[in-house]
């Protein structure tokens, strides 16, 4: 199917997107990893006090090995900050921990689109595992019911990543919000900073759910010849 024109034309510019976006995120943190906030305080101080304000004391703060491997686990109801945003001082460090932060408050305040997706994860998961071999499957074979299967099961992860940009959208203005109200953001300079790096971040999912649209269209479009 690379090889194929149609696939190339249709979904080539969402990948080259997607590269793009995750370049712009890694520059952008390195940038804004340069430069401490007044407040001093680390990404985790900052996730402490963000959670204190509302209410979630309880919810663990852990340093977790990697880079940008920040993340807000449901079940566990615990914050996984990667080591360089967990002790980091940056604007970039706080601004990330604070976008973790906010994905635990909106866990603790029921909000609807993170409650979807948590509950949708496992459909989505089998479908994105299986998906892709059926498709592959019913193209060797020339069996366009096979395909079907797999684009239907591929719509599924789709949908998931759809989820997920309210979800982000939602935890980085809860952040940004939470670093001026908390005293931990006090310049125009650092809020401009924070919203770079939460900027950058969120274009990555946005194009991986357009290079997911992109695929979904073509391999729809490939089942129905």
């Amino acid at each position: 199917m690379y090889l194929d024109p149609t696939y190339m034309i249709m979904v080539l510019p969402a990948i080259l997107l997607a590269l793009w976006a995750q370049s712009k995120v890694k520059s952008t943190y390195a940038k804004y990893s340069r430069y401490a906030t007044r407040s001093g305080l680390s990404g985790a101080q900052a996730a402490s006090r963000i959670l204190s304000s509302s209410g979630l004391d309880k919810v663990p703060i852990e340093s977790i090995p990697g880079n940008l491997t920040d993340h807000y686990d449901p079940k566990t109801r615990s914050l996984r900050l990667s080591s360089a945003v967990y002790s980091g001082q940056s604007i970039a460090a706080v601004g990330i921990a604070a976008h973790e932060a906010g994905h635990a408050i909106q866990h603790s305040r029921r909000y609807v689109p993170l409650q979807f997706r948590n509950a949708f994860f496992p459909v989505a998961h089998i479908g994105s595992k299986t998906a892709f071999p059926l498709i592959v499957l019913g193209m060797v074979l020339g069996f366009a019911g096979l395909i079907q299967v797999g684009v239907l099961l591929f719509s599924l992860a789709v949908l998931f990543q759809v989820v997920t940009l309210p979800v982000e959208f939602n935890a980085t203005k809860r952040a940004k919000a939470a670093l001026t109200q908390a005293g931990i953001i006090t310049t125009q300079d650092e809020a401009q900073g924070v919203h770079a790096v939460l900027s950058a971040a969120a274009l990555t999912y946005v194009a991986a759910t357009v290079t997911a649209l992109a695929q979904l269209l073509y391999f729809f479009l490939r089942s129905r010849r």
